[in-house]
């Protein structure tokens, strides 16, 4: 898919949307995260996961302090605090990537904004805590909402559900004052999904893309991709991951969260190329 470069806005940054994809590095600071946990948990080695995807072509680095794998352990907003605002406070002081807090509740996105964030990554897309919206607003901040459910429901019509729950978030977003250059909208694929659902989402970005927004994909290492591929460990399913975003990319998909930077830049920048020749 062709694609006209726009602008997506956040707090004092712009990104040209469609010229280029852009690429999201996923940095854990938790103990139990699907395919990374416990890594990143201690600050120096979170800072330093954090420069080396700056350095192999991270446009975004999106930290996050609580697991969102289907049976994580809550945590607290002031423990999900402790884990991010550091880390967040010291990329901020340093030339590198824009920062993304990668959180559902209002006061953890209230702290790493005032720690120098720019975006806020809420996988419950503004319908889980009411304040949220206002917080990102209250700064400008780019906001990036997610589609979610509890659990999975094989019968569920999940391009119609997806399109209805992230026009509803783009509602609550816009009135709380987030402007509509600094919203994009992420499927949620592997999040309450079927294996077959999350396969469709990708195939058909197209329909959330029309909403009119930009689109970031978040396939790495995911459940499904281990159940297309058979690679049953997380961290060996590259291939598969990019793959699937490199489908994406072709069906709609502007931003690309993954944890592999340097051979997904590589990937990005050769799709990229290659599209560019459609204009």
């Amino acid at each position: 898919m062709a694609l006209t470069p726009r602008l997506w806005r956040a707090r004092g940054l712009s990104f040209e949307i469609g010229a280029r994809t852009l690429l999201m590095g996923v940095l854990n600071t938790t103990p139990d995260s699907f395919s990374d946990g416990g890594d990143f948990l201690a600050p120096a080695s979170a800072l330093a996961h954090a420069r080396g995807m700056i350095a192999d072509g991270a446009d975004i680095v999106d930290v996050g302090g609580e697991s969102t794998r289907p049976g994580a352990a809550f945590v607290g907003t002031e423990d999900e605090i402790a884990r991010v605002v550091p880390v967040v406070e010291i990329l901020a002081r340093e030339p590198g990537a824009a920062l993304s807090i990668d959180t559902y509740k209002a006061a953890v996105a209230k702290a790493a904004l005032a720690a120098g964030a720019h975006i806020v990554n809420d996988v419950w897309g503004f319908q889980k805590d009411p304040d949220i919206a206002r917080v990102a607003a209250d700064v400008g901040a780019g906001a990036v909402l997610m589609h979610n459910r509890t659990h999975d429901d094989p019968a569920a019509d999940m391009i119609s559900e997806v399109i209805g729950f992230l026009s509803r978030s783009v509602e609550i977003a816009l009135a709380a004052g987030v402007a509509e250059d600094r919203i994009a909208l992420d499927p949620g694929v592997g999040f309450g999904k079927t294996h077959r659902q999350s396969m469709e989402l990708i195939a058909r970005l197209s329909d959330i893309a029309a909403l009119g927004f930009p689109v970031l994909l978040g396939a790495s290492r995911k459940r499904f991709v281990g159940q297309a591929t058979g690679v049953a460990e997380p961290r060996e399913r590259l291939y598969g991951t990019l793959a699937a975003h490199l489908a994406g990319i072709d069906a709609g998909a502007h931003i690309v969260r993954a944890h592999d930077i340097k051979p997904h830049r590589q990937a990005l920048d050769m799709i990229d190329a290659i599209r560019s020749t459609r204009r």
